[in-house]
């Protein structure tokens, strides 16, 4: 699905889909991140001193996701079920995250990152000032079992 182009895309055409719906819109997206452990790993037998280094486990960082506050509890009720331990547990769901060409009448996603089995580890609310004209925002941190690009 990613296609190669001379100019970067920009970073701020995107939507965020969980098992498929759009169920809010994000301000900013970040810890697309994968990484494996390196494992070091000597045999007797190596006629070097210094230790191979063989790919360990992968892991992934949370994904966190900012949005302005308007008034939905979709967030929050996710976020309950899996404080309370409601259903399944805990209440895991796919999330897409599209990187959108330019041009959207196209329809077609530049890179597509999709986090299996994600469920939020941590809603933060906002920081509120009655001296202040910001506007509420409120953050989303998600973990995941794995991410995969596309």
């Amino acid at each position: 699905m990613a296609n190669e182009r001379p100019n970067p895309y920009s970073n701020f055409n995107f939507v965020v889909e969980v098992n498929g719906a759009e169920i809010a819109a994000f301000a900013e997206v970040s810890g697309l991140d994968s990484e494996n452990q390196p494992i070091e790993y000597r045999e007797g037998t190596d006629a070097i001193n210094a230790p191979r280094k063989l790919p360990g486990i992968e892991a992934y960082p949370n994904v966190v996701l900012k949005r302005g506050i308007a008034g939905s509890l979709t967030l929050w009720d996710w976020r309950r079920q899996v404080r309370d331990g409601v259903a399944a547990f805990p209440p895991v769901r796919n999330v897409v995250i599209k990187l959108l060409d330019e041009r959207r009448d196209r329809g077609q996603p530049a890179m597509t990152w999709t986090l299996t089995n994600a469920w939020p580890t941590k809603l933060t609310g906002p920081t509120l000032n009655a001296k202040g004209n910001e506007i509420a925002m409120e953050q989303l941190d998600l973990c995941c079992d794995r991410i995969d690009l596309s």
